[in-house]
């Protein structure tokens, strides 16, 4: 089996649970609707890449009502959620829709790696939580500035290397093989972008700590959403009584009034298509922000 085919079928797996346990991933599609706020665009056709079972959706409604979306997903199983998700369940709801032509959602099974849509066909790309699955994200970005249209803007969200620090450390030493998914820096991915062609990139980063009553909550909510996938040096079987008692032991080090903490590192990105913002030696300006607030969910 292919790295892209476990993810494939992690998500597959992941789509009945994924949107009960993603209190996270809503939570940070909120923070990234907010970078909207002072973006003046008002795009025709969005795609939102990896829409998962459609959290994205309602922000993005309520900001371009009158734009037709389009949600991709790696996961055919969750393109289904998504469509539930979309539907508006009252009678009053669908004739509101009706009254005020709001366009249907359309539905893409597919790779962000080789989008099958058009060149130049959509105006905004929005991604929460799906880039830091790609397997060759260079060609995700160059795939994604192929179909936005010439100043049409792309943000997103992923996770950074910090992402289940106390996870990994728990593992470290425990049977010399990586349980824990590595990520990309926020420089590496600004580069990244840079090179795909998009302009005048802009980066953030801040730190997330969700609480959990024990390591079983950690990896339970992890299994409902589909982000136990490890893409590189993965175990091939199971662990042993032995070695998870040693994980358990080896995660309390980190317990804080009472919970055990998971840290994620949020990355968050936007940048223009059809821009070159460069210096006379033909350098491209990226811009880096670094927040290192700490919140907390439950």
């Amino acid at each position: 089996m292919t790295v892209k085919q476990a993810i494939r079928r992690a998500f597959e797996r992941a789509a009945p649970t994924y949107e009960a346990a993603a209190s996270l991933q809503k939570e940070i599609a909120r923070r990234l609707d907010d970078h909207l706020e002072e973006m003046k665009l008002q795009p025709a056709r969005i795609l939102d890449a990896g829409c998962g079972p459609g959290i994205g959706f309602d922000h993005l409604r309520a900001r371009y009502p009158q734009a037709e979306l389009i949600g991709l997903d790696l996961a055919h199983a969750m393109l289904l959620k998504a469509r539930g998700h979309a539907v508006t369940p009252t009678l009053f709801g669908r004739l509101a829709k009706l009254w005020q032509s709001v366009p249907d959602v359309r539905y893409v099974c597919g790779d962000i790696e080789a989008l099958p849509l058009a060149k130049d066909s959509v105006d905004m790309i929005w991604s929460n939580l799906a880039l830091q699955w790609m397997t060759d994200l260079p060609a995700a970005f160059r795939q994604l500035h192929r179909v936005l249209r010439p100043d049409g803007l792309l943000l997103f969200s992923s996770f950074g290397p910090d992402t289940l620090k106390e996870l990994r450390a728990a593992f470290a030493g425990l049977d010399g093989h990586n349980h824990v998914n590595r990520f990309l820096d926020m420089h590496d991915v600004g580069d990244m972008l840079m090179h795909a062609g998009f302009g005048h990139p802009v980066m953030e980063m801040e730190l997330i700590t969700v609480t959990y009553p024990d390591l079983k909550g950690v990896l339970r909510e992890l299994k409902a959403i589909g982000a136990h996938t490890v893409q590189e040096g993965g175990r091939m079987g199971l662990m042993g009584k032995r070695e998870w008692r040693q994980l358990a032991e080896n995660y309390e080090r980190f317990r804080r009034e009472g919970r055990l903490p998971a840290t994620f590192e949020v990355i968050y990105g936007h940048a223009w298509a059809g821009r070159k913002d460069k210096l006379e030696d033909g350098r491209q300006v990226i811009e880096f922000k670094i927040r290192q607030r700490k919140a907390g969910l439950r």
